[in-house]
């Protein structure tokens, strides 16, 4: 990973800058930002205990498409078992309230990745539950667009290029606050907040760096996946199921993910469950994307 440069501040919820716009983001910067966190250790309170987190996410779990990925009632209590083990500092679920409160899908959208990863996970990876711990330490991923303007994070029309770019800046300053936070920039849930919009053939951000690490490459397989199924302020039509699969099967196609990753989410939403490795996927193209989407189109300023 190259050192990369802000392009635009970075702040907590309660407006302290943590790094100004042209600084540089290395791990010795990083260090010294941590060094300044003179507090102490802010105390840590269970995911499924905040609030109304946890009946949220059985709702959520109960709508289509989820209401077949979770349908096994013991792989249901499985996750929410994973996630009840799961702390969080106060920061990070107060950016939770913020999105409840101010950009819903953004809130429902950081339960059901974090959910959905956690499953892929436990076919995916060896020794899943202790890196799940670590790296899905609750629904980080997106705690960076807490530095996002709403205006922005909920526009309907296109972005101009410097909205865009607001827009990306999620990633990194994502990173920094999970660094600062945890006093830790080595710290995987940082780096998967630092890495979810990159891809294997380093064709994403901030960075382009190609992805090698099979933890991130689930969480950016969650986070399509969750992106097309749900609603958007860019598009008034969801993308249907199939076709949202099928988007995820092009990626892999073009090796932006892993063939495995790509068989293991087809699994989980077929109703006899096959192990991901005996999962036929069908490279047949059927699926109509919904119409009048503007994501990915910039206009003039």
């Amino acid at each position: 990973m190259n050192t990369l440069k802000l392009n635009n501040p970075v702040f907590t919820l309660d407006n302290k800058q943590l790094l100004p716009a042209g600084s540089l983001v290395s791990d010795d910067i990083l260090e010294e930002l941590i060094l300044t966190n003179q507090t102490p250790p802010k105390k840590t309170s269970g995911l499924l205990k905040h609030r109304s987190i946890r009946d949220n996410a059985l709702f959520f779990f109960s709508q289509p498409p989820y209401n077949i990925i979770f349908g096994e009632a013991k792989l249901t209590e499985v996750i929410l078992n994973l996630m009840e083990q799961v702390h969080v500092p106060y920061p990070v679920l107060e950016t939770m309230d913020y999105f409840k409160q101010h950009d819903f899908y953004t809130y429902r959208h950081v339960i059901m990745v974090f959910a959905l990863s956690a499953l892929l996970a436990q076919d995916l990876m060896e020794n899943h539950k202790d890196i799940q711990k670590e790296v899905l330490a609750g629904p980080t991923h997106d705690i960076g667009k807490i530095c996002v303007p709403l205006n922005i994070l909920k526009k309907t029309d296109p972005l101009t290029r410097s909205e865009r770019q607001l827009l990306e800046h999620h990633t990194i300053a994502g990173y920094v606050l999970l660094s600062y936070y945890l006093k830790d920039c080595k710290n995987l849930s940082a780096k998967v907040a630092r890495d979810h919009h990159e891809r294997k053939d380093g064709s994403g951000y901030p960075d382009g760096t190609k992805l090698n690490d099979r933890m991130v490459e689930i969480v950016v397989a969650s986070d399509v996946y969750d992106a097309l199924i749900s609603p958007r302020p860019y598009r008034r039509i969801s993308y249907d199921n199939r076709t949202a699969l099928e988007e995820i099967l092009i990626m892999a196609e073009k090796g932006k993910l892993s063939w495995k990753i790509v068989q293991a989410l087809v699994a989980v939403n077929r109703k006899d469950r096959p192990h991901y490795s005996e999962c036929k996927v069908s490279l047949e193209k059927r699926g109509t994307p919904p119409p009048d989407n503007v994501y990915g189109i910039i206009v003039d300023e």
